[in-house]
């Protein structure tokens, strides 16, 4: 086997879930069948889940203790482990396996750390690098791994899944949560236990009052979000996930009424450009941490131009 593999794919379809499926097999010994599954009793599938198998080794943003905030890179320290743990002698005699989940936080400096990994890699070693913006990687980092893309699941399974796990809600509330969760069955369960359907709704509001959306209204749907720890991240993908569908269902004569009156508003083009100015109005408000209130006020402004 190739002994890197790059798992690619949206957040919450189970690239992570996929890659410790496959340390678990590997750890446990290549299945005579053709599975990855492995019983839960199983002492490999137990020490896993505590993560204290000694020859698995996880990289992943760590929490900073000076800032009492978790990181927003992978640090290069964390990333020069790998090398000790791959010299050392496998403490079971079979494989050893290294999980980067977030591999898209790496850094310049911990991503070049990983590339010397990766070109010089010890054998029955495995590296599984989880990512879910593999442009992000330094192209060398790329050419070195087997890339596996995990797509988002289509509208039968996700029904299907939803049910499962979410029976409590009604059918036309799931079939929601498939809508805005476009395929990914992690977002849709975490949409359901943070309010995501309510959230989703008052997206559908704002957008519907577009171009004469109020300075009053802004600032009310504001005030709504300052409520919960997760409202304004969640708001924001959300309003930037239907945007963008609205834009690729009409370019591709499928939009309904509602986003055929939405993208009419404005030229394909500057869709595109306000879609990037409301990432980096997130990701600035997040990183910095930043009035959250007044980012909602101007990211609604961007969406009507000048909010009268």
């Amino acid at each position: 086997m190739h002994h890197a593999w790059l798992i690619t794919g949206p957040d919450g379809v189970g690239k992570a879930t996929l890659a410790y499926r496959f340390a678990r097999r590997l750890l446990a010994g290549m299945p005579v069948e053709s599975t990855l599954a492995l019983e839960p009793g199983d002492p490999v599938f137990r020490r896993v889940a505590a993560g204290s198998h000694a020859d698995l080794h996880t990289v992943e943003l760590a929490y900073n203790e000076k800032t009492k905030r978790m990181r927003r890179q992978i640090a290069v320290e964390d990333v020069r482990d790998i090398g000790g743990f791959l010299r050392l002698t496998p403490a079971e005699g079979g494989w050893r396996v290294v999980v980067v989940d977030g591999a898209q936080e790496l850094n310049q400096n911990s991503a070049n750390a990983l590339l010397k990994v990766l070109e010089e890699p010890p054998a029955r070693a495995m590296l599984l690098l989880v990512c879910t913006a593999p442009g992000r990687l330094l192209p060398t980092i790329r050419s070195r791994c087997r890339r596996l893309r995990l797509d988002p699941l289509e509208d039968g399974p996700m029904e299907r899944l939803l049910a499962t796990f979410l029976p409590e809600l009604s059918a036309d509330e799931r079939g929601r949560l498939v809508t805005v969760a476009e395929g990914s069955p992690g977002r849709a369960l975490l949409l359901a236990q943070e309010e995501g359907l309510a959230l989703a709704g008052l997206v559908e509001e704002v957008l519907g009052a577009l171009p004469g959306l109020k300075l009053a209204k802004a600032y009310a749907v504001a005030d709504t979000l300052a409520r919960g720890d997760t409202a304004f991240s969640n708001f924001m993908d959300l309003l930037r996930a239907d945007i963008a569908a609205a834009v690729r269902d009409v370019v591709r004569g499928q939009g309904d009424e509602a986003q055929s009156r939405l993208v009419a508003l404005r030229p394909l083009d500057a869709w595109g450009d306000v879609w990037h100015a409301l990432t980096r109005l997130q990701d600035e408000t997040e990183r910095f941490n930043l009035d959250k209130r007044q980012a909602v006020v101007a990211g609604l402004g961007m969406l009507g131009g000048t909010i009268p």
